[in-house]
């Protein structure tokens, strides 16, 4: 009765359960088993001291160290609360009322914001082997490409996003990269930010940083983007950022040593867990991110997805007609892929 007619026809993003009936291995939602940098958790402290006080609306020192460890300029960092609110934005300043491409199989958020925003919001399948089909994809239109993909863990490799930068900067159109996933894979777009003023990439402190419960997030784009993206912000929220978040965040961000140890862990249970998978025939999509996508059944993984939780183990799965035979399950600590093995050993076992 009281809804507005945008409000009754959105279509709310779905995220991973979040049960509290038990203690489960939490392999559902792609967060880093790790904690944040103790050097962040000790910001965090002499942060509270600045409790009473706005924050700083622009986040001046945490975009200094973003911009410092990827080699750009401060000017050309913008950060929010979580990749989700970076990409709300960008929506926002970039695709309403315009043309949007993206794979079919992609971050399931892309569809809820078009229809916030009023974009025009098209898809265009993924190959059979899930990769990126990138004829297909050169349209009159922007482009969102999650790379790696998610749920599937494929990467783009640079000579096809770069492919793609040409055909939308051509067309007078940004082309956002969502690179949630880059640090743990071995290629970025980073290197085209020179060549390519359309190009927005926007990352997130929720998986590389284990900082999920934080909520930070970050593009780094040409000024003209950055531009676009703050004048939205300040539309809708001048303070996105807590001082606690751009405090802590900082330090996390410059503590590089530590984010590529615990990145280095991540992908070693990776590599341990598809190899454990290959054991019993079991196929995977080749991962370059912190989740494999296992192909757990012919027709309909959903059976096993269910019996891994009965015995501990959440992990995700999509019904969709292309996904309902795979699972997404994220990488923990070796000793919780080991668990997930056993796991879903049993479960198959019982099954026959």
């Amino acid at each position: 009765m009281y809804l507005s007619d945008l409000a009754k026809g959105l279509m709310p993003y779905t995220a991973g359960e979040q049960p509290k009936d038990q203690t489960y291995i939490k392999l559902n939602t792609n967060e880093n088993p790790y904690p944040p940098s103790p050097k962040a958790l000790e910001a965090a402290k002499e942060a509270m001291n600045r409790l009473p006080l706005y924050p700083d609306m622009n986040a001046t020192a945490l975009c200094d160290a973003i911009a410092k460890v990827n080699g750009v300029k401060p000017e050309n960092v913008f950060c929010a609360n979580g990749s989700d609110e970076v990409l709300a934005f960008a929506f926002a300043a970039f695709f309403a009322g315009r043309t949007l491409i993206a794979p079919d199989i992609t971050y399931s958020f892309y569809p809820t914001y078009a229809k916030l925003f009023n974009v025009d919001y098209k898809t265009v399948p993924l190959k059979a082997d899930f990769s990126v089909d990138i004829e297909k994809m050169q349209q009159a239109a922007a482009i969102v490409l999650t790379n790696p993909n998610a749920p599937t863990g494929r990467l783009l490799e640079t000579g096809g996003v770069e492919a793609l930068l040409k055909h939308t900067r051509e067309n007078g159109r940004v082309m956002l990269v969502d690179e949630a996933y880059v640090a743990f894979a071995n290629e970025t777009a980073l290197p085209f930010l020179k060549d390519y003023d359309n190009l927005l990439i926007v990352r997130t402190l929720s998986k590389s940083h284990g900082l999920a419960g934080l909520r930070v997030g970050y593009a780094i784009g040409s000024k003209e983007l950055i531009d676009g993206l703050n004048r939205v912000k300040d539309s809708f929220n001048s303070y996105p950022l807590d001082c606690l978040a751009q405090a802590i965040a900082k330090e996390a961000v410059l503590d590089t040593a530590y984010t590529a140890e615990t990145t280095r862990k991540v992908i070693a249970a990776r590599e341990f867990f598809v190899s454990g998978l290959k054991k019993p025939g079991i196929e995977t999509i080749p991962s370059h991110a912190n989740f494999v996508f296992v192909k757990a059944d012919q027709t309909d993984a959903a059976w096993v997805k269910d019996g891994l939780k009965r015995r501990g183990v959440l992990v995700r799965h999509f019904n969709g007609e292309r996904t309902a035979p795979y699972l997404r399950i994220s990488i923990g600590t070796k000793e919780d892929m080991e668990t997930a093995l056993n796991a879903l050993a049993l479960v198959f076992k019982e099954s026959r």
